[in-house]
């Protein structure tokens, strides 16, 4: 132990001009090891980790005149990771009541939306399809510091087929147009996915099946074919992106799976020979098994139209028993709420979910930590309180080991070592 703290103290004392921040706790969760580890002090130098000890075994170095940010009573955890939300989308307008505000309402909505969920905890997320680029310009904003939000991966327009989930799908012929992000035939999705990663794409996502919230379509459905699932996940791969699919039913998340997109989201109607795929093929799985309450409850007020609603009853039940057979099978698996779908802010809601269908808390977590990191190909940035990682760090009162719903009431955010807000 001497010789690390030597080493630690010889990184801080070589980065004395940098700006350094010392957090100190009650606690923290490694996510890593699983276990809770008392009194933490972590020095974070420059926006990362430098070092992280425990004061009770370890003398920590801590350099002259950093600044300080004690926690007496808090439980540290690292900042949380939402893999599938809508940051432009609101629940409180949907249906034909979205006739009622402008094209760039969304937008508008996305930056106050960013704000709550860092504000929840959240300090990175992947926002799985957004209209007019936002995600791309809100990224922007938030990086330079224009804006608060947390750190997002923006995947643009969804990829999908026509008059499938993430096409523009009308009664009206007079009013027919076309989603930017549809492709049909493996050419056209290889021309689409350069075109996205042009215009500011850093994961791609695919629609693979119909969905809840799309006008005539079947979320059980297949609507992109194997060969252009397995286009779209080359082309992503090639040009240094993850994939992730929008798939509800049994025969599209198989086909996306072996076309070899990383992440599988909602995955509704998985079926046993699905689950063993994932497992073979590495694939993440991501349930939004939470969001299904909010809608059902608060829905019909909200303007989502009686189809709709239908199909999330018929999906809601079928997608938490397969969520507790994939739990139970350890299948690989991430954190995404679909935010957007209830109210941006409440994403640590879904803990609590998944462990009452078969998680445990410290496995809940790494959905969203460890897990997450991974499946982004970040996990030498987040995920985890580690040396070289940011110093994206939330705190909490008591132990989510012990109970996860603890998670729904974050008292400190911080963000590369900023704090971004003060105790609730």
């Amino acid at each position: 132990m001497k010789i690390a703290l030597t080493a630690a103290a010889l990184l801080l004392a070589s980065t004395a001009s940098a700006k350094t921040v010392v957090v100190t706790a009650d606690r923290m969760v490694d996510v890593l090891s699983g276990k809770m580890v008392e009194q933490p002090v972590v020095v974070i130098t420059d926006g990362r980790i430098a070092s992280v000890v425990s004061a009770g075994t370890q003398r920590p170095f801590i350099p002259e005149g950093a600044e300080r940010i004690d926690l007496p009573g808090k439980t540290i955890l690292p900042g949380l990771i939402d893999m599938h939300v809508h940051l432009g989308g609101t629940p409180l307008v949907q249906g034909y009541r979205a006739l009622e505000y402008t094209d760039s309402f969304n937008t508008v909505m996305a930056v106050p939306n960013a704000e709550a969920t860092l504000k929840a905890g959240f300090t990175t997320v992947r926002s799985l399809g957004d209209y007019d680029y936002a995600d791309v310009a809100l990224q922007q904003a938030i990086d330079d510091g224009f804006l608060p939000g947390p750190r997002i991966v923006p995947a643009t327009y969804a990829l999908g087929a026509t008059g499938g989930h993430c096409d523009e799908n009308t009664n009206r012929p007079s009013d027919a147009k076309t989603s930017p992000g549809v492709a049909d035939g493996p050419e056209a999705v290889r021309a689409k996915v350069r075109e996205l990663r042009k215009l500011g794409a850093r994961v791609l996502k695919v629609c693979a099946t119909g969905g809840v919230f799309s006008r005539n379509t079947d979320p059980g459905a297949q609507q992109m074919t194997y060969e252009e699932l397995k286009m779209a996940a080359d082309e992503a791969h090639m040009l240094g992106m993850k994939s992730a699919a929008h798939a509800h039913g049994a025969d599209g998340i198989k086909a996306a799976i072996r076309a070899g997109i990383d992440t599988i989201e909602h995955v509704s109607f998985i079926d046993d020979e699905g689950i063993r795929l994932a497992k073979e093929k590495g694939t993440w799985l991501g349930f939004d098994v939470y969001n299904t309450e909010y809608t059902l409850s608060e829905g019909e007020a909200n303007g989502v139209l009686p189809e709709n609603l239908e199909k999330e009853r018929r999906v809601g039940t079928i997608q938490r028993e397969n969520f507790a057979k994939a739990a139970k099978a350890e299948a690989k698996m991430i954190f995404s709420t679909d935010g957007g779908i209830y109210p941006h802010g409440l994403n640590a809601r879904q803990f609590a979910v998944m462990v009452r269908f078969g998680l445990s808390p410290i496995q809940a977590i790494r959905t969203a930590t460890s897990n997450a990191a991974q499946a982004l190909g970040w996990e030498k940035d987040v995920g985890a309180i580690a040396v070289g990682r940011y110093g994206d760090i939330i705190a909490i009162e008591g132990d989510p080991l012990a109970d996860v719903s603890l998670l729904e009431k974050v008292d400190v955010v911080i963000k590369g070592g900023e704090r971004v807000n003060q105790d609730r």
